[in-house]
């Protein structure tokens, strides 16, 4: 099942719960919300109050991506604003193991984060205990930017390791997902798409997420 998640990091926070709504409309199933430090990724943007205000304007999963330095010492924070997907960084968990079996026994649906640079096999040790794997498509921080197109190999390559080890985890993807590239995303083996500027950037965001859920849909048919 292809999911699509608007990222609200592109949307008008002026009107957050009008234009989430709106992506509703339209079929999103998820609501990508990027947490972002200063440190980790050159940028601000939102935290706990955020959150546990979406909690209440929208019935949705919230999926919240944490780029940020010391996610562990945050977690329970946004596990109490509502927070009911939560991903952290390979590269800033030293403890991945225990940051992941922490968000399992606390029934979280738990995944875990891949920078451009960094690769698939890093992952080995935890692929068991994921329930999604995202793959970022662009170098956090920032929304608006362009795909890049090395991500498609490392989704291959997690498909591949799933079938290998008869895993379920899903594959999402973050950034620069478009008409234009969504179709070799899925085919690739994307699951769920984090869709910002596609989305709130410009036009209809009801019209917007129709049009590239359908896509994204009529891809994956063609991959069976």
């Amino acid at each position: 099942m292809i999911e699509l998640a608007p990222s609200i990091l592109s949307a008008d926070f002026a009107r957050l719960a009008e234009q989430v709504q709106q992506a509703v409309e339209g079929g999103a199933t998820l609501l990508h919300v990027d947490v972002m430090d200063g440190h980790f990724v050159p940028n601000l943007t939102i935290g706990p109050p955020v959150v546990a205000s979406l909690r209440k304007a929208t019935n949705l999963p919230l999926d919240v991506h944490l780029m940020i330095e010391d996610p562990d010492r945050y977690i329970p924070a946004f596990l109490d604003a509502g927070a009911d997907w939560i991903s952290v960084h390979q590269e800033v968990c030293v403890h991945l193991n225990r940051t992941l079996a922490f968000l399992r026994q606390h029934n979280v649906v738990g995944g875990v984060v891949l920078n451009p640079a960094t690769p698939v096999h890093t992952l080995e040790e935890v692929l068991d205990m994921v329930d999604y794997v995202l793959i970022m498509s662009v170098n956090p921080g920032f929304g608006g930017q362009k795909f890049i197109p090395g991500a498609l190999g490392k989704i291959r390559k997690l498909v591949a390791a799933r079938n290998d080890r008869r895993l379920n985890f899903r594959i999402e993807v973050d950034g620069g997902v478009s008409l234009e590239n969504v179709g070799e995303i899925v085919r690739a083996g994307a699951e769920i798409l984090v869709a910002g500027n596609s989305i709130f950037g410009r036009g209809d965001p009801k019209s917007n997420t129709e049009s590239l859920l359908k896509a994204a849909t009529e891809a994956g048919l063609m991959k069976v």
